[in-house]
């Protein structure tokens, strides 16, 4: 699910995997370096992920951080 609003874009994902807050701070981790990323909330309980960003991110970099940090980004 994604939302424009005048500069940013809020996307929620699904990763599958995190089961604790440790989890949370590594999806948390290397999806905030991504570029444009302002803000990231993992919910381990959820399994969601909430993204703020400048810009849409392209699935492929998404998926590519939730890997970095041992996770796998569910299919939508």
């Amino acid at each position: 699910m994604t939302a424009e609003t005048d500069t940013l874009t809020t996307t929620v994902y699904r990763v599958t995997g995190m089961t604790c807050g440790h989890c949370e701070g590594s999806v948390t981790k290397e999806l905030s370096a991504l570029p444009g990323v302002s803000s990231v909330k993992a919910v381990a309980a959820t399994g969601e992920v909430t993204v703020v960003s400048a810009a849409p991110l392209a699935v492929e970099d998404v998926r590519a951080a939730v890997d970095e940090a041992g996770y796998e980004l569910a299919e939508a």
